[in-house]
């Protein structure tokens, strides 16, 4: 009887702080909180990427990923704990990306997922996450819901809101063609839409408009017929929202037709060298994008000891891997940001690592440009909202003007920002 009564006292207290059965609650100064996956030794992490699928280019995420936490177990750990970092494939479908988080909580027990890629995955994990209190930290993905609803504080993202990108691209036209007339290509999806909408609401009281809009849907075989009409538009920018796959397709068609010659914006989750460099340096020059990024392959990086030290950890622990991506350089940043979120825990808890993500303050990490740090607070969940524009030059991005930041040039970015694509 005494055991009876200890067992339903236990179920008791874990249903009063929202623990299920079988996770390890903390005791002492940290009593009550959830300390699954995390030991004095190790930290038990999970991702989920798309590593098949329409949008396996961005499996070159994990890599980077891979490679700095390897780099850091190399150091000792955090805190003495190794990283053990599981990665799962969702293909790019949202009831897969579901499955594989559920399986990494409840068989693999991790102490958080770090990462899931892709608005559509991110939004159907978010509910899973949110009704576990697992934290889901630092996702792959800009959309705006991640930093403006605060019913849902276990997920955040990283990278600059599509909100902010959009910003960046507003600002960038009506200070250098202030009558341009804009066609855009964009995924028929919130990460789409979010960017488009973002954009409509930046030119609003400019002299830029937008005069055609052309929309995708990502199991699509290609997106030549779109981009063909949108050529009839006569528009002398095109706003390109798409992702790799796509982007590819888009920019081969736009160079392809001697009768328009659009300038080129190409958004930053598709603009891998990479990718350009497969669809061809000469169709490709004079494109321009945002990024908050240091480029390993820029040859002003060649004396830059953070781009020594990354270069050696890609080569030496995913040698597979290509350093100069883009992508790779993320996933390194994005998984620098979570160690600096640990060593900022209060308990080893899911609790202690949600509250640290929200309270950054200035953040420096080494592969971010100057002058762009990493910050959230209260009523301020947006990690980054600063960006530079850079043109395509010869085989690599070269940085135009100066680092913008949204924050002040715009205003907060609120709720609705995004919507209205």
């Amino acid at each position: 009887m005494k055991r009876l009564v200890m067992a339903l006292v236990l179920v008791l207290v874990l249903m009063m702080t929202g623990c299920r059965p079988g996770e390890e609650v903390l005791a002492g100064a940290c009593a009550g909180q959830v300390g699954t996956g995390i030991t004095a030794t190790s930290v038990k992490v999970g991702g989920v990427y798309p590593l098949s699928g329409p949008a396996s280019a961005y499996a070159a995420v994990a890599q980077g990923v891979r490679a700095y936490f390897a780099h850091v177990n190399d150091s000792g750990g955090v805190a003495g704990r190794r990283i053990e970092f599981l990665v799962r494939d969702d293909a790019y479908q949202p009831a897969r990306a579901v499955e594989e988080a559920r399986r990494l909580v409840l068989h693999d027990r991790v102490f958080a997922l770090f990462q899931t890629l892709g608005t559509p995955s991110t939004a159907a994990v978010r509910e899973y996450a949110h009704e576990h209190r697992v934290p889901q930290v630092f996702v792959a993905t800009g959309a705006t819901r991640w930093g403006t609803d605060a019913t849902r504080p276990w997920t955040i993202g990283f990278q600059p809101s599509y909100v902010a990108e959009a910003r960046v691209y507003a600002h960038f036209l009506a200070r250098t063609r202030p009558e341009a007339r804009v066609a855009v290509l964009y995924q028929n999806d919130d990460f789409g839409q979010d960017l488009l909408g973002g954009f409509r609401r930046a030119i609003e009281g400019t002299s830029v408009r937008i005069v055609a809009t052309r929309s995708y849907e990502v199991t699509d075989p290609s997106v030549q017929g779109q981009i063909a009409n949108l050529a009839d538009s006569g528009a002398d920018v095109l706003l390109d929202v798409s992702t790799p796959k796509f982007a590819a397709q888009a920019l081969a068609v736009d160079a392809a037709m001697p009768g328009w010659n659009p300038l080129h914006i190409l958004n930053g989750v598709a603009a891998a060298p990479s990718m350009l460099k497969a669809v061809g340096h000469a169709k490709v020059q004079g494109v321009v994008t945002a990024g908050f990024q240091k480029d390993p392959a820029a040859p002003e990086a060649a004396d830059d000891p953070a781009v020594r030290t990354y270069l050696a950890a890609v080569r030496r622990h995913v040698p597979e891997a290509d350093p100069a991506g883009q992508q790779v350089v993320y996933g390194w940043t994005a998984a620098q940001a979570f160690v600096k979120v640990l060593e900022g825990m209060r308990c080893p808890s899911r609790e202690a690592l949600r509250a640290a993500m929200r309270d950054l303050r200035k953040v420096e990490l080494d592969m971010l440009l100057p002058g762009i740090t990493l910050s959230t607070g209260p009523g301020d969940a947006f990690p980054i909202e600063s960006l530079q524009m850079a043109r395509f030059e010869g085989a690599r991005w070269v940085p135009v003007g100066g680092v913008v930041d949204t924050r002040a040039e715009f205003g907060p970015v609120e709720a609705d920002s995004g919507q209205g694509g």
